[in-house]
């Protein structure tokens, strides 16, 4: 990869407010703020804050008055931004929507053939991008075969390689295993040289230590701004009352209190799984029961989504036997597979990586009120069942709202709760926290808690270790077998 690290750009918002078409009211407004060049500054706010917008603002990519309405202006080295995207990469908040070519050579390269790196150098710079990154896959893999945490760390590659004055990262780490996230942050840190960096990340811990500014957005602009350590020290209460996570526990680890494990649901022996002819893991065993939730955790690309897809019934298995138990089938086969998609609804519901991937509707509220009008439920239930979803969530002055407008924290609360709202006996949930604040972290595990305590089991996917604290009885560790990735 090239090593002459470019210089770092210089940021200007002044007055700065988006408020997208779809909307009554600004995402975000009332934003002034200079970023020098060559800091690194750590951007965080409640979840809906308008903290992605602001990046894609900084990035120029908002579009004109047909996508929405913009006041005041940011300034790159004192152009406008939309002006100097070539100064500026920008890793996005979910990695499903960033790969732009089928093999993962071509796609690193893409950005630098943008503009208009010589051949000779583009191919050096491709492999040493993927190692900086860890990385280890071929150079034709396809990039549709890639986990969700392996996409990200392609993104990031692609970026670093295009040597951007302006490096923007949208919770780069959200779906990496713990070892990911170390290893992006210490390749994010060891490339950036001179260039200004602005990350967004829930989670802080691990990037507090290597940036030298926090910027705190609020409702009404910019909240607190300084030294990290000072910043903290003088508005830790508004930050916590906030639901801003903060770079120490802030939840006391605890259990659902459950008496003990109910009938069997759902059991894999000896199970493979796999998206293609070849399975990606193999050998699984599990049992989801009752009142229990089980984790699934491992690196990226062991297989860990794919095996949600399989005990949800959404794809066949590449080996062995998946069984819906007599509790959860009733007078159904024993193959979830089998199932008609009614039939799903109120025994077996899935929360998707991407949760893009399941939204059909115009509306927040028509997106949780369509599984209680399949079940043909009466008006007045359906109604109240998203009220409470709404409520509960975070959700209720967005009902109206199309739920691809939403941020990435309340797509996800959205997509846990189109689950939720027809009561299915088994949820299969893959990252279920991701792009949560601190207090709709809680809200949603206490919510899933409840679940629990009703007699539903939860098969939950995560790389947070809080979740699997404390929601989790029991946790299956899938490994990654070595071919898989050569």
């Amino acid at each position: 990869m090239r090593t002459s690290a470019p210089a770092g750009v210089r940021i200007d918002v002044r007055g700065w407010g988006w408020r997208h078409a779809s909307r009554r009211a600004f995402a975000v407004r009332d934003i002034d703020l200079v970023i020098e060049p060559g800091e690194r500054v750590l951007l965080l706010g409640a979840s809906g804050a308008g903290k992605s917008t602001l990046l894609h603002g900084m990035a120029g990519l908002l579009g004109g008055g047909d996508e929405g309405e913009e006041v005041g202006e940011i300034l790159l080295d004192g152009q406008a931004s939309a002006l100097a995207r070539d100064r500026v990469g920008l890793v996005l908040q979910d990695p499903e929507t960033q790969a732009v070519l089928a093999r993962v050579g071509d796609d690193v390269a893409f950005g630098m053939e943008n503009l208009g790196v010589p051949p000779a150098e583009i191919a050096r710079s491709v492999r040493p991008a993927l190692d900086a990154v860890g990385l280890d896959v071929p150079l034709d893999r396809s990039t549709s075969a890639l986990s969700g945490g392996q996409k990200q760390r392609l993104a990031l590659a692609g970026v670093l390689a295009m040597q951007p004055g302006l490096l923007l990262l949208d919770e780069p780490t959200a779906s990496l295993d713990p070892t990911g996230v170390i290893e992006m942050r210490d390749a994010v840190t060891r490339t950036l040289g001179e260039r200004t960096l602005v990350i967004i990340e829930h989670r802080v811990s691990t990037w507090w230590p290597v940036v030298s500014r926090v910027v705190v957005l609020g409702p009404d602009g910019v909240l607190a701004d300084g030294d990290p350590d000072e910043v903290l020290s003088a508005h830790r209460e508004r930050l916590d009352a906030a639901g801003i996570w903060l770079p120490t526990p802030q939840h006391d680890g605890s259990k659902a209190s459950i008496a003990h494990a109910g009938r069997a649901l759902l059991t894999g022996t000896a199970l493979g799984v796999g998206r293609g002819p070849d399975p990606v893991a193999v050998d699984i065993d599990f049992a989801l029961h009752e009142g229990r939730a089980l984790a699934v955790t491992g690196p990226n690309g062991a297989g860990k989504s794919t095996l949600a897809l399989t005990a949800a019934g959404l794809i066949a298995a590449r080996g062995g036997e998946l069984t819906a138990e007599p509790a959860l089938r009733g007078a159904l086969c024993a193959v979830p597979r089998r199932w008609r998609s009614r039939d799903l609804l109120t025994r077996i519901g899935t929360v998707f990586q991407s949760p893009e991937h399941q939204f059909l509707t115009a509306t927040v509220r028509n997106e949780l009120e369509l599984g209680p009008r399949a079940l043909r439920l009466e008006q007045g239930e359906v109604a109240r069942i998203a009220d409470q979803l709404l409520e509960r969530l975070g959700l209720a002055h967005l009902e109206r709202a199309h739920p691809f407008s939403l941020s990435g924290g309340e797509k996800r609360r959205l997509s846990v709760a189109t689950v939720l709202a027809t009561s299915p006996s088994v949820l299969v949930l893959d990252e279920p926290t991701f792009g949560q604040d601190a207090r709709t972290w809680r809200e949603l595990v206490a919510l899933l808690r409840e679940q629990l305590a009703e007699g539903r089991s939860i098969l939950a996917v995560t790389h947070d270790r809080e979740v699997v604290d404390s929601l989790c009885d029991d946790e299956l560790v899938l490994t990654r077998a070595r071919d898989v990735n050569r």
